[in-house]
């Protein structure tokens, strides 16, 4: 089981997994990610909002990305003007193996990988209803990109592809970052919810 905000550095150890990024770097105030790509060139994650006020005078470069633990209000209060926020996430956690979930009609499931990263696609008729990718780090599953088309919602694809690329991961610790909508589908699965996480970032070019 991990605890505190040690789900923080599982977190993004596995999302640099499954975005096939460099490793994070540990920093004093938390983690940053050389990304490199366009419009995201490097991110920093943030255990609290007491290091915000010093990275948004100090990073405010395009295509920076701030992730930081802590509520909304604190963290906006620490930000210059050259940040633009987004909505708020949640840092999740679950312990154990992931509830079980059937195929419903006419759905298939088609699992891709060998570790440390698979990818799980539900298909109806060959086309795409779901899919999600899940990264093991340290021992630790780090689930990602779990996607539902908006025509096959509220047909429990979402706790499918949960089920199957946990089963895959066989990880006894799970985290994720989930958005608003997420979080209920996550909580009614047993996750809990560690922290709200407040992303912002400086834009570049037209994105």
């Amino acid at each position: 089981m991990i605890t505190g905000m040690d789900i923080l550095g599982a977190w993004v150890r596995g999302w640099a997994v499954s975005r096939a990024v460099p490793p994070p770097v540990t920093e004093p105030d938390g983690y940053r990610v050389d990304v490199g790509l366009p419009w995201h060139r490097v991110r920093y994650l943030l255990r609290s909002p007491s290091a915000v006020a010093a990275r948004a005078r100090t990073v405010a470069a395009p295509g920076t990305w701030l992730k930081t633990c802590g509520s909304r209000a604190e963290v906006l209060a620490g930000l210059t003007t050259e940040w633009e926020v987004g909505a708020t996430e949640y840092l999740m956690a679950f312990d154990g193996a992931v509830p079980r979930a059937e195929v419903p009609a006419p759905y298939e499931v088609t699992l891709t990988g060998e570790g440390p990263l698979w990818e799980a696609a539900v298909t109806a008729s060959g086309a795409p209803a779901a899919r999600g990718w899940v990264a093991v780090d340290s021992g630790v599953a780090v689930f990602d990109r779990i996607v539902t088309e908006p025509e096959h919602r509220r047909r429990g694809l979402g706790r499918v592809v949960m089920h199957r690329l946990g089963a895959a991961a066989g990880a006894e610790s799970s985290v994720l970052l989930a958005s608003e909508a997420g979080r209920g589908l996550y909580a009614s699965l047993g996750w809990r919810v560690v922290s709200e996480v407040v992303p912002a970032h400086v834009p570049e070019g037209t994105e």
